[in-house]
């Protein structure tokens, strides 16, 4: 279980999850509502944890309108708890004040967290309704406890005297954890500013939710109808048969449907030889959020960038961005702004150098044909990059993916590697209830045959499902509870039509390995207090251990186990497989580009000072113009990897933290060369890294995880190496030839 202040990051991160809430359902009069109603609570199955096997969600038996119930109970439960903690007539003690305050909300972390966890997952009009609903009704909740100048008054006591209350570290942690979270969250401010912060915390999660329906929403309504498959030309026949199935979905039977991805390029612009067609795909992608339509973000985008100045100037920060900062390990925007500043020069000058052997490619074919050629426009970057790889390293993704068999790669290759270094073993099981026929689960075992976990695996795309790639907790491990984590990835691949192969890409095979990282953190987890478990670290640190984890998808014991043609059996070949390694770092200028546009306008936004100058509606695009160009990103064949009208990452969770994708690789690098260097695959690694950082979630200062487990502190040569962004090395290491990391977000 999540600690009961976890619902205001809950909150925070709903954009990003498409996860929150909804407004209870109003009681009709009269008898026989009001026997129905007391009927509905008595079977609610949320108001009592899962029977289940670690409390694993009762997915079958949760109704869309339970939630609305559990919610209402569980914020006046929780209420009553907070309460009497603060009007304790006993003095704080560590067990009557931040003891209880870990035990307080057990209903309604369990209620939010199965109901988030599904908006993100598998969405509906009725979720939507709730989500809308209860956004600002979860805000007002959060205010109303942190808010609480009592109960803030046994916790400023108990900071006051942490270090003569006899706890260990772990304990002393949680005290100050508390402290500075209700600190930031304004227990200081008088009670008229609390009054104002209470308004704008509310308009914040209304506008949040808004802005992650809209996206969601954009998506669907903005997807391609083709007319013929001669229009298709380039696609596989499978990538063909499952367009023609997304068109049969929305009643275009004899028609093709592209839908879009949340980035902005998406994977068709790569194979389409129909120019016009990788035209009419780039721009739809590009103007979501910004053609003026009902789902259009830009009035949202200015207004909550002016209420985030206004909260951070109430708190005592200069702009959203040092507020957000602050707790992060970065610490300051000019910390970010100098890491940033540094690898945009190079990476653009790559992105450049790329960009001129794909228009020798474009000049050569034009006049192979008899025709003028044409200036390299974004949409036709992967086209042409695919060509130039293809020459270079004579292979092409088409070439791989009958070795990348999903169900194999996740059992015979992840699972594999989580066995061979951490002694895990899993078996799938059939008998526990899912949200959605595709997914599947896990049994978790440690090598003494203990459970650890049960794992869900989500893979494939739908329309109810947003965007990207996630993990996410439905049970978090923590010794208070006696609870074990129950812990789920879901991935976007499309799925094929009836009875053909689910058959990955390189980077699709990289994300699972990468999510998969994500569910250890969370699985090995072995904290006392709910607070501090699993991922429950700064937000500029939790994507390094599932960024090491991708290093087994290519170490060759792993590869070899996995990398099979699932039509033989026959392994990857050598050769082919040492054409994957040498084009690691191909097209890296444009990856790292693209990542850092996006990067650097999540801080332009945060960073600015005051509400007057966040432009309005109208100026909000133009606003992103003029800061893609200030910091030398706005490099016209390379657009942002997220433009702002459907940023969720900024809009949610990853407000003013973007940037923590690559800040998290400069650690991953590190470690990388690290377990290289100590012998790679290996039991006794596997053992180091569980024991030293991923079983400790947050319960300790996150770069101190680092060092004990590496032994000295960050340095940033091994990423610049790995990403091609210093002058060509005498010899690299395996490590540094690792491809770059931000493709998965």
């Amino acid at each position: 279980m999540k600690h009961p202040l976890a619902l205001a990051l809950t909150a925070a991160l709903s954009t990003l999850a498409l996860g929150a809430c909804t407004a209870p359902t109003k009681p009709d009069a009269g008898s026989r509502a009001a026997t129905a109603s007391s009927a509905s609570e008595a079977t609610n199955p949320l108001f009592a944890p899962s029977p289940l096997p670690l409390q694993y969600p009762p997915f079958d038996k949760v109704k869309d309108s339970d939630f609305a119930p559990a919610f209402d109970r569980g914020m006046a439960e929780q209420l009553k708890e907070v309460e009497a903690i603060a009007n304790d007539p006993a003095a704080p003690t560590f067990d009557n004040t931040i003891v209880a305050m870990e035990r307080s909300g057990q209903l309604l972390d369990r209620a939010t967290t199965l109901f988030y966890s599904l908006v993100g997952a598998d969405t509906n009009d009725a979720r939507k309704k709730i989500q809308a609903d209860y956004a600002a009704k979860m805000s007002a909740h959060q205010d109303a406890i942190q808010l609480d100048p009592k109960l803030f008054a046994r916790i400023q006591s108990l900071y006051e005297q942490r270090s003569s209350l006899g706890l260990d570290a772990e304990g002393v942690r949680l005290v100050e954890r508390y402290h500075d979270d209700f600190v930031r969250a304004g227990a200081k401010l008088s009670d008229a500013d609390k009054g104002r912060l209470k308004e704008i915390n509310g308009e914040l999660a209304t506008l949040a939710t808004k802005f992650s329906q809209n996206v969601l929403a954009e998506v669907n309504d903005s997807a391609i109808v083709v007319d013929t498959r001669e229009e298709l030309d380039g696609l596989s026949d499978e990538a063909v048969a499952a367009a023609a199935e997304a068109a049969k979905t929305r009643k275009l039977d004899g028609k093709y449907v592209l839908a879009l991805q949340n980035t902005t390029g998406q994977p068709p612009e790569a194979f389409l030889t129909n120019r016009a067609l990788r035209q009419r795909l780039h721009e739809a992608s590009i103007v979501r959020g910004s053609r003026g339509n009902a789902y259009d973000n830009t009035a949202i985008v200015s207004q909550i960038m002016k209420l985030r100045v206004e909260r951070a100037k109430m708190l005592g920060y200069p702009t959203y961005a040092a507020y957000s900062l602050a707790n992060q390990t970065a610490k300051t925007p000019e910390a970010v702004n100098s890491m940033l500043g540094k690898l945009a020069p190079p990476a653009v000058a790559n992105a450049r150098r790329e960009a001129a052997e794909l228009q020798a490619v474009i000049d050569s074919e034009q006049k192979a044909k008899g025709q003028p050629s044409f200036k390299l426009e974004p949409w036709d970057w992967a086209f042409y990059s695919e060509k130039v790889r293809q020459k270079k390293y004579a292979f092409d993704e088409s070439q791989i993916k009958p070795y990348l068999e999903m169900k194999n790669v996740l059992e015979n290759g992840v699972f594999y590697a989580a066995g061979q270094l951490y002694g895990l073993k899993f078996k799938q099981r059939t008998d526990l209830p899912v949200y959605q026929p595709d997914v599947l689960t896990y049994d978790v075992f440690n090598e003494d045959g203990s459970q650890l976990a049960i794992f869900i695996a989500d893979m494939y795309a739908r329309p109810s499902k947003r965007g990207g790639a996630w993990m996410n907790a439905y049970v978090q491990q923590n010794t208070l509870f006696g609870t074990l984590p129950v812990v789920a990835n879901h991935l976007n691949i499309p799925k094929p039509s009836a009875g053909k192969p689910t058959l990955l890409t390189w980077d699709e095979t990289r994300t699972m390995f990468h999510e998969f990282g994500h569910a250890l953190h969370g699985m090995f987890s072995n904290v006392k207090y709910p607070y501090f478990a699993g991922t429950s670290v700064p937000r500029d640190f939790v994507e390094f251990p599932s960024q090491v984890n991708e290093m087994w998808a290519d170490w060759p014991s792993v590869l070899a186990n996995y990398a099979k043609d699932y039509r033989s059996g026959a392994p990857m070949p050598k050769e082919l497989l040492d054409k994957v390694m040498a084009a690691a770092q191909f097209n890296e200028g444009f990856r790292t580009t693209e990542y850092l546009g996006a990067a650097m306008l999540d801080q332009n936004w945060h960073q600015i000072g005051s509400a007057d100058a966040v432009p309005a509606a109208g100026g909000v695009m133009a606003f992103e113009a003029a800061a893609l160009k200030k910091d030398g990103v706005d490099y016209a064949p390379v657009p942002p990897r997220y433009r702002t009208p459907y940023f969720s990452h900024i809009m949610g969770g990853y407000a003013a933290g973007y940037y923590a994708y690559i800040w998290s690789e400069v650690l991953d690098a590190n470690t990388v060369q690290w377990i290289q260097q100590n012998g790679g695959l290996t039991r006794a690694n596997g053992d180091r890294f569980r024991q030293t950082l991923l079983s400790r979630g947050g319960s300790k200062d996150a770069l101190q995880l680092f060092r004990d487990f590496t032994g000295h502190d960050p340095q940033i040569e091994p990423l610049l190496e790995r990403r091609g962004l210093t002058a060509a090395p005498a010899q690299k290491s395996k490590a540094t030839k690792k491809p770059g990391k931000n493709r998965k977000k």
